[in-house]
């Protein structure tokens, strides 16, 4: 999720810890805890394709997060304790908030190492990076916090019980599609390989599906706000991978993605677009893996990040197609 969203989650987490304790140290040390996993991203880790796949990786694993809030509480509670704090609670303040962090990232659509080292990319795909709905109630506690300390827990509790039930309606939500979307793959006699269900930008009453089928891919879209719950899929080229063998980076990025790619050529390159995340016909990440020689073959390249221009979104239009509208 993005900075904000996870630096109140954090201040809510700490208030609702702390209680009569509350203040705006409290607040704050909460702010930090919740958006310092995220750091990582300041962490090189030498082309374009680490950087993508390696970020939520160590600094989101429920292991390491864990004893880095042990070793923090210990660490504090011997070299300057705090006056009022057992190290129960303060223990608790700390893995809350920095816990929660990987945990709300579980159910956007990128992927999270929630068990690292070991491997695998954990995602609910359930809401969108950046979601007001689910972040208002937690800014609205903590100005109610601000004008009262001493009644922190309440409302904290009552912003995170709310935010709470709207993830879990966006599981639900999820599954309603996938249902719309399974029946109208079937009355359309349209084979699937795989399918991925996303919400669209700041909502979750517009999901997006994309279907693999073999070297096409299918993808379409859905609002609660429809007249009828078939989903209507555009089939497009996914193609393949064009050389014989298949780079190590390439496999990391195949897993990473769950192999939700398509490959195209442009300007003599050759483009690896990632189909979870963006838009239609306007991915969010995209790689060059190779180029074409003097001779027209392909040659491999390092990956780099392929900037394709702005999203170029008319807003006018994704509203209306929330409301229903085609």
């Amino acid at each position: 999720m993005d900075s904000v969203t996870q630096a109140v989650l954090g201040a809510a987490v700490a208030g609702a810890v702390a209680g009569k304790r509350c203040n705006m140290r409290v607040l704050l040390a909460g702010a930090v805890l919740g958006t310092l996993p995220d750091l990582d991203v300041f962490i090189n880790y030498g082309n374009d394709i680490n950087n993508v796949i390696k970020h939520r990786g160590f600094s989101h694993s429920l292991f390491v997060l864990s004893l880095f809030s042990l070793i923090l509480a210990i660490a504090i509670n011997r070299l300057k304790p705090i006056a009022g704090w057992s190290f129960t609670r303060l223990f608790s303040l700390i893995s809350l908030a920095l816990l929660t962090h990987p945990l709300l990232d579980y159910f956007t659509s990128y992927g999270t190492q929630l068990l690292w080292p070991l491997t695998g990319y954990f995602s609910a795909s359930s809401i969108f990076i950046i979601d007001p709905l689910y972040t208002l109630p937690l800014i609205i506690a903590l100005f109610y916090i601000r004008m009262d300390y001493q009644r922190a827990r309440k409302p904290a509790i009552i912003a995170l019980s709310l935010s709470s039930l709207y993830l879990g309606w966006g599981v639900i939500a999820k599954q309603i599609i996938h249902q719309r979307a399974v029946d109208s793959l079937a009355s359309a006699s349209i084979t699937s390989d795989k399918i991925f269900i996303t919400p669209t930008a700041l909502n979750t009453i517009l999901w997006r599906v994309v279907v693999i089928d073999g070297n096409n891919y299918w993808e379409g879209d859905s609002s609660f706000l429809d007249k009828s719950t078939a989903i209507t899929f555009e089939k497009r080229q996914r193609n393949h991978w064009p050389l014989p063998h298949t780079p190590k980076l390439l496999d990391s990025y195949l897993f990473f993605t769950h192999d939700f790619v398509s490959y195209r050529e442009e300007n003599n390159q050759l483009i690896i677009s990632d189909l979870r995340m963006g838009m239609r016909d306007k991915a969010a990440f995209e790689f060059t893996f190779a180029q074409r020689d003097i001779n027209n073959q392909w040659k491999l390249i390092e990956p780099k990040r392929y900037e394709s221009g702005s999203l170029n979104i008319n807003f006018n239009a994704f509203l209306k197609r929330i409301g229903g509208k085609s």
